[in-house]
């Protein structure tokens, strides 16, 4: 009973984000969740990042301790920890929200931070700077736009790697289709090619009123030419 209401509490607090789009909104709503955050997504069964980290990792060959990593919509720091306990050991983190970046910053793990609301601000680093570039949750409906996967491949080395993510539930569908036809899009012009693409059935716990149980997602793997 106590874990059904937590869920319901966590369900509530998400379902809550949808009700106002505007950009300060979203960031009010990441400020304040800021400090539960951990302990909700863990709620959530929210292993987005895991699953972008393993996609990653057998296609990456160079010296993990030395690659610099972008992770973009960084939050907390979930994705680095990921990636740390996967040899790699120098990150960039960007996000939104200012609280979260303090979080993130709590880790130790990040050499740079840097506050940047995606989508409406231009991507606040170099062209051709990291050796590998992670987005996780944060292109999905209402939250990053498609155009910026364009940015993540302008940030990325030659020969390094992009690696995003995306939920497949209903609410998601448009976008969904709209992300692959944009990552598509940058394979035919020639900046990158589809690596692989990981289809997982519980991405995480559902809190819409169209799923029940959980809801499926994706990760994509893309290499700059």
């Amino acid at each position: 009973m106590e874990s059904t209401k937590e869920f319901d509490r966590v369900k509530a607090v998400i379902l809550s984000a949808h009700e106002d789009t505007s950009a300060e909104a979203k960031i009010n709503f990441y400020d304040k969740w800021a400090e539960n955050y951990d302990q909700d997504v863990s709620v959530l069964e929210y292993h987005a990042p895991s699953f972008a980290a393993k996609t990653l990792s057998p296609h990456f060959t160079g010296d993990r301790p030395s690659a610099v990593v972008l992770d973009i919509a960084c939050g907390t720091g979930l994705v680095a920890k990921q990636l740390k306990s996967l040899g790699f050991g120098r990150f960039v983190g960007v996000d939104g929200s200012q609280p979260m970046l303090a979080l993130a910053k709590s880790t130790g793990l990040y050499q740079d931070l840097k506050l940047c609301m995606l989508g409406s601000e231009p991507l606040p680093v170099e062209h051709s700077a990291f050796d590998v570039v992670m987005i996780v949750g944060a292109l999905s409906d209402g939250q990053v736009p498609v155009k910026v996967v364009r940015e993540l491949c302008m940030a990325t080395k030659a020969g390094g790697f992009i690696c995003m993510t995306t939920r497949s539930n209903v609410d998601n569908l448009v976008y969904k289709t709209s992300l692959e036809q944009e990552l598509e899009a940058l394979e035919k012009h020639g900046l990158w090619r589809r690596v692989q693409v990981v289809t997982v059935d519980q991405w995480e716990r559902d809190v819409s009123h169209h799923d029940e149980g959980y809801i499926p997602g994706a990760v994509y793997l893309y290499q700059k030419l």
